[in-house]
C-alpha cells in the first residue's frame, strides 16, 4: 500500500455517483480534507475480515472482490465493486469490526471517508441518507437472491450467472465488444461457491460448445444470451 496526493472530490469523475452526488460542495470540501487516499496493487488487501472499521471506501478507480471466509476456511467471494462504488458501510453504521474483506483485482485507488464525516453526512444531509438507504436495501436484495442461488441452483447454472454478473459489473455501456475479462479460476470457484476443478471443468464445456472463449486467465463472453438462459433455467 503506498500514499500519494488524494484525488479532489470536487473534480472526481465518480462524484455523480449515487451516495457523493447528494453532496453539496461545503460537504465535499470538508470530505477531501480530511479523507485519505491509498494506491492498491493487484492481490493488495485493502480491509480485512475482523478489523477495525476505518470509515466508508470510495472507490476511485479500479476493481475489487469482496470476500468472506466459510465455515472451512475457505473463501467466499460476496461481492464485486468498481470505481464509484462504496464499500465498508454497513460495519460504520453497526459500529461493528469488518464483516468483510476487500481484495484488489488490479491496481486501484481507494479513498477513505472518516467515521465522523460519514456519520455528520447521514445526520445533516437528507438525500445522502435517503439514498444511503436505497444502497443498503438494494445490498440486502442481491443478498436475499444469491442465498437463493446457493440454495437451489445447480452450479452450471450459478456459474452462468456469475460470469453474467462479472459483465454487468464490470462491462462498457456501450457493449461494442464481447466482454472480455481476466479472472483467475480460483476467484471464479469462489465467486460461484464451487471447487475450482469443478468451475474449470463447466467452463471448458461452455468453451466447447461456443458460448465463451479462454485464453489462460482471460474469459471471453460470446454468447452472453445463452448464458442467460442458462442461468434462468431454476427461475
Amino acid at each position: 500500500m503506498s500514499r500519494f496526493q488524494s484525488p479532489m472530490c470536487s473534480d472526481c469523475p465518480r462524484r455523480k455517483g449515487p451516495l457523493m452526488g447528494c453532496c453539496q460542495l461545503e460537504e465535499l470540501g470538508r470530505i477531501a480534507g480530511n479523507k485519505v487516499a491509498h494506491a492498491y496493487q493487484k492481490g493488495q488487501v485493502i480491509f480485512s475480515e475482523g478489523s477495525a472499521t476505518l470509515g466508508m471506501h470510495c472507490v476511485h478507480h479500479g476493481r475489487i472482490k469482496v470476500t468472506r471466509a466459510g465455515g472451512d476456511g475457505k473463501e467466499q467471494i460476496v461481492g464485486l465493486v468498481k470505481g464509484g462504488d462504496s464499500m465498508g458501510i454497513r460495519s460504520l453504521l453497526t459500529e461493528a469490526r469488518y464483516s468483510t474483506s476487500a481484495v484488489a483485482l488490479d491496481d486501484c485507488v481507494v479513498c477513505v471517508v472518516p467515521r465522523t464525516d460519514f456519520l455528520q453526512l447521514v445526520q445533516s444531509n437528507l438525500q445522502f441518507s435517503v439514498a444511503l438507504m436505497q444502497q443498503l436495501a438494494q445490498s440486502l436484495g442481491e443478498a436475499e437472491q444469491r442465498m437463493l442461488q446457493l440454495a437451489y441452483k445447480p452450479v452450471r447454472e450459478r456459474l452462468a450467472e456469475a460470469l453474467l454478473l462479472l459483465q454487468r459489473t464490470f462491462g462498457q455501456e456501450d457493449g461494442a465488444e464481447p466482454f472480455s475479462i481476466l479472472f483467475s479460476r480460483d476467484d471464479l470457484a469462489a465467486l460461484v461457491g464451487t471447487a475450482k476443478e469443478t468451475a474449470t471443468r463447466l467452463l471448458s464445456e461452455l468453451r466447447e460448445d461456443g458460448t465463451i472463449d479462454t485464453r489462460g486467465s482471460r474469459i471471453t463472453l460470446l454468447a452472453p444470451e445463452r448464458l442467460a438462459r442458462i442461468s434462468s433455467q431454476y427461475d
